[in-house]
């Protein structure tokens, strides 16, 4: 027999994962869903280009939908996670069904009851249902260790023993990398005074964490706590989808297939012009710090409203040039990755080739430059960084025609 576990999406069961003989699942809409003209949107991959919903979903083997796929930890994170829930890590129905209590955006899941009704969305209910499960739930798709956390008065941080319900996201040192969450710190404020949307994010000392396994020798003692813009004060969910769930690619798929050209033309049908100038905007940032590392699952929608797809606020802007030497893009500007070959030419070939208004774009890549140039060095002189960070970032800054 099948073994089957539902989705809910804002409270509401929308579908179910079913696991059949041979690893194979398959994922099919309640026909309550299908039927309802105002359903929640739970992915662009799901919509034609017609704006009707795709019913028609093919099975998969051993992976799930590369929707639920990407609501999965990668590399090492998933191998903790499995290895703590005794799973094969390879075999995502049963970890999804261990996780699916707290996922990015809105989507839970859980094991099926046979009963179509209205999840409950509170803490209290959600702690009752997954209790069994892992003491520790990591928040959020990635590599980077990060832990789902609720703030203390005292300004520390705890990760929740059911690690269900936390607003914010815990990530700790790299294990190779010197100054990892101090760089992300400082690209993050940097780009909140370039006018780029941003979640609130603090430095934290490792001791002030509560809760953490042995995670050996760590870069440093401070971490980087990032209020989850997926999670409201109430415990209210915001659906959020990345954009290798825009695009139904798995994650071993975030630096191919897609280029930062059919990006800006998806942003610019959906978000119009205020998500275009964000977009616009946090690739230039990007291109000058030297942020290798801007690929799929680090672009993502929010739904607010639960239908209308906004661009969510940036995450994950990192230098990369300090630790990688000549790093390039994560995907292909036009016809390039290369940082240095960046120039307003380039920026204009976008326009035309993803039909932006041109005007606009460029625009906003002049005013772009321009404050991440002049705030970049207003605020080095300040930082705590390492000087060679400061150093590698300076050069790359200065090799950039924009």
């Amino acid at each position: 027999m099948a073994k089957l576990l539902d989705v809910y999406l804002q409270g509401n069961c929308i579908g179910q994962i079913s696991l059949l003989p041979g690893e194979n699942t398959f994922f099919s809409f309640e026909e309550s869903y299908i039927k309802s003209h105002s359903h929640l949107t739970l992915s662009q991959s799901f919509i034609s280009k017609t704006g009707q919903l795709i019913t028609e979903v093919k099975p998969t083997r051993t992976r799930l939908h590369p929707f639920f796929s990407n609501l999965l930890p990668e590399g090492h994170l998933r191998d903790y996670l499995a290895a703590r829930n005794q799973i094969n890590s390879k075999r995502e129905f049963p970890l999804i069904e261990a996780l699916g209590a707290d996922l990015p955006g809105a989507v839970i899941i859980q094991p099926s009851t046979g009963e179509r009704h209205r999840l409950l969305d509170s803490e209290t209910t959600l702690n009752e249902i997954f209790s069994k499960k892992l003491p520790y739930r990591f928040s959020l798709a990635g590599i980077q260790l990060k832990f789902s956390a609720i703030a203390e008065r005292k300004g520390g941080l705890t990760i929740p023993a059911s690690g269900v319900g936390g607003t914010w996201i815990v990530k700790l040192p790299s294990v190779n990398f010197l100054q990892v969450p101090e760089n992300e710190y400082t690209m993050m404020s940097l780009a909140k005074k370039v006018g780029i949307n941003i979640p609130e994010c603090n430095l934290i000392e490792m001791k002030d964490i509560e809760g953490l396994p042995d995670l050996g020798s760590l870069q440093g003692h401070l971490a980087l706590a990032v209020k989850r813009f997926d999670r409201e004060a109430n415990n209210t969910r915001i659906h959020m989808e990345d954009f290798a769930q825009v695009y139904g690619l798995y994650p071993e798929q975030k630096y191919d297939k897609v280029s930062y050209t059919n990006i800006a033309n998806m942003i610019w049908t959906l978000c119009g012009e205020e998500g275009l100038t964000e977009y616009i905007r946090r690739l230039v940032f990007c291109i000058l710090i030297g942020n290798g590392d801007m690929h799929l699952k680090n672009w993502s929608f929010l739904y607010p409203d639960g239908n209308t797809p906004v661009l969510a606020p940036a995450y994950d802007l990192l230098s990369t040039i300090p630790y990688i030497p000549g790093d390039n893009l994560a995907l292909t500007l036009v016809k390039t990755k290369h940082m240095h070959l960046c120039n307003k030419d380039l920026f204009n070939l976008l326009s035309e080739k993803a039909k932006l208004p041109k005007h606009l774009v460029l625009n906003t890549v002049v005013q772009a430059a321009e404050a991440t140039r002049e705030n970049w060095n207003d605020a080095k002189r300040g930082l705590n960084l390492d000087k060679k960070i400061v150093a590698d970032i300076d050069k790359h800054m200065a090799s950039i025609p924009l």
